[in-house]
């Protein structure tokens, strides 16, 4: 038995590592192609460059590892399938639950560390990744302006830049819309400018020189002024270049850059805040209608000034509703927070449980497949991959509208596709189920097929 097993998990090992490299460098060739153009040709250096890139690995090998996983169960399975030692196997009195016994046990090892990986390494890879694009962003401001493009990156201005510089904040050619003003439109021009943060990095500064200025009165259509300047300077906010100082300390870490005990703790926080909130609401609500009940307002002392009194009540149900309503937003905000909180701790733990659930899917789906190829199981873990990740995102927007439960949200993938490799399991180990691949490629459509011979295809 020992030997059978080292046999089954030995035709695992290099489909698995091979599939891993394949998904990690699809995975690292999307991000390159995404994101080196707000990098490459910007003075940075390639130290920099790399560490961005080794820092989003965390989030790739959290992805590749349960679709290789499936890669690797649908080759090994349909490999000894198609060369017939699955029927070998079972003729020796081993049946299919046995011999997916050492990679269902191995999956758990591989649920385990990934668990463990989703804790303790990627919400410091990501944190760190977030400083470094805040470091990235406060070194070069010119990161999010593009040449020849329309910027509107920062609100209340739109700018145009023919030419930036790689190794400088300098600029030329610069136009600038100011929509800072409602009643006067702003039109600024330069022939060249710098562009840097203020020393507390909340204002974006351009010294621009050598350019003009065109106001005109957009009511009234009538006033209009040039000036002419030789240096110039203007302050921006600088939120929309989405600049955040760098900060270690946890309380300025995201949901996704916390393991799931600091997001429980900052759940139950969020809990004690919902108690205290729904208790605050009770007791104004009570004590405003006592208060409308109060004899100074309906009793005997206002008789014969039905206005006082009627506008004494209205002015503080008025008060209750603007109460009332600000407590409710706040108690709708705390409660969206813990529920995001809560989507992305079952989340640590349902990506990785996927391992197992493709060992259930992967090992019966090979069998029947009979075939090892790289094609064929790339083919069909593409499929349930997909059918997983769409499953998943829904499950995630749902639970974060508050449509259902975040654990439901995040577990719904698991469980469909957990019970469809139960059944597949299940029919596989009773029955011996092959899919024919003939009688497959004749049930396509002839319409479906490409015809060599029409004129339309020569």
């Amino acid at each position: 038995m020992r030997i059978i097993w080292k046999h089954i998990l030995r035709a695992h090992l290099a489909p698995f590592l091979f599939s891993l490299c394949v998904l990690m460098a699809i995975f690292i060739l999307q991000f390159i192609m995404k994101f080196m153009d707000q990098l490459v040709g910007k003075g940075l250096s390639a130290g920099v460059i790399v560490e961005v890139i080794v820092l989003n690995l965390s989030w790739m090998v959290v992805l590749a590892v349960p679709m290789s996983v499936l890669v690797a169960t649908l080759m090994a399975f349909g490999g000894m399938s198609s060369s017939n030692e699955i029927t070998a196997m079972r003729a020796g009195g081993l049946s299919l639950y046995r011999m997916i016994a050492p990679v269902f046990i191995v999956s758990l090892l591989i649920c385990f560390l990934l668990i463990r990986f989703n804790n303790d390494v990627l919400p410091d890879a990501n944190h760190k990744a977030k400083v470094l694009s805040s470091d990235i962003y406060r070194k070069k401001p010119t990161l999010s302006i593009i040449p020849g493009l329309f910027s509107q990156d920062i609100g209340g201005y739109t700018i145009l830049v023919r030419r930036t510089f790689e190794h400088s904040n300098d600029l030329e050619g610069v136009t600038i819309f100011d929509h800072t003003k409602p009643d006067v439109a702003s039109t600024v021009t330069a022939n060249r400018g710098t562009i840097s943060f203020s020393p507390d990095y909340r204002k974006l500064i351009m010294d621009l020189y050598g350019g003009e200025i065109h106001e005109t009165n957009i009511q009234t259509q009538k006033s209009y002024r040039t000036i002419r300047f030789t240096k110039h300077r203007i302050a921006m906010n600088a939120d929309g270049f989405d600049f955040q100082r760098s900060q270690e300390s946890a309380f300025s870490r995201g949901d996704r850059e916390l393991s799931a005990q600091d997001m429980r703790e900052r759940v139950d926080s969020i809990i004690t805040l919902e108690v205290a909130a729904r208790k605050r609401i009770s007791t104004i609500v009570g004590r405003d209608l006592d208060g409308l009940r109060s004899p100074n307002i309906l009793g005997s002392p206002l008789v014969g000034k039905p206005d006082e009194a009627g506008g004494s009540a209205l002015s503080r149900i008025m008060g209750l509703r603007n109460t009332l309503s600000t407590e409710h937003y706040r108690l709708e905000e705390m409660s969206r927070k813990r529920r995001e909180y809560l989507v992305e701790i079952y989340k640590k733990y349902a990506i990785p449980v996927a391992c197992i659930v493709f060992v259930l899917i992967g090992a019966p789906l090979g069998i029947m497949a009979r075939r090892g190829t790289f094609g064929v199981a790339a083919s069909l873990s593409l499929g349930f991959f997909l059918l997983y990740w769409a499953s998943l995102i829904g499950g995630e927007k749902l639970a974060d509208r508050g449509l259902i439960e975040p654990w439901l949200g995040m577990w719904m993938a698991n469980i469909i596709l957990g019970g469809l490799g139960l059944y597949l399991t299940f029919i596989s180990a009773r029955e011996n189920i092959t899919i024919d691949w003939t009688r497959l490629k004749q049930l396509i459509p002839r319409y479906w097929r490409y015809d060599t011979e029409s004129p339309e295809h020569q």
